[in-house]
């Protein structure tokens, strides 16, 4: 019974989560055009597939670009959210690098999953709502 209760309460925070970076989404294109791209990219490696990061791991780095130049939505702009930004950016166009100089799968997966740590460290920020 104890175990049934604590997977029900995991699946309930995790599902108020994700509605508050759904939230995030919307009130930050710049970030919801990040995480399309993201996606499409982590899930297929994930399963061994890195043909989609490989063929767009420049525009990964384009959507970076653009969330780093952005405005930060009011209600967003907290501490932590401008080092974590910057950090994405940093992963992105290391991640970039990595396919250009085509090295061995095992890196490109894990600069991926570099810059998918950085993504969710900002999609905690925003969805840490203190008001």
């Amino acid at each position: 019974m104890t175990k049934k209760l604590l997977v029900l309460t995991l699946g309930i925070v995790l599902f108020s989560l994700n509605l508050k970076a759904q939230e995030s989404f919307e009130k930050w294109p710049a970030l919801k055009n990040f995480h399309t791209v993201i996606s499409q990219t982590l899930h297929p490696a994930e399963e061994g597939n890195l043909s989609p990061v490989k063929k767009r791991s420049g525009e990964l780095l384009q959507k970076a670009v653009l969330l780093h130049q952005s405005d930060i939505p009011v209600g967003f702009s907290r501490p932590g959210i401008i080092p974590a930004v910057h950090k994405l950016y940093l992963a992105s166009a290391a991640l970039d690098k990595l396919v250009k100089r085509k090295v061995e799968d095992k890196l490109i997966l894990a600069g991926l999953k570099q810059v998918h740590d950085c993504f969710h460290t900002i999609v905690g920020i925003c969805s840490d709502k203190k008001d």
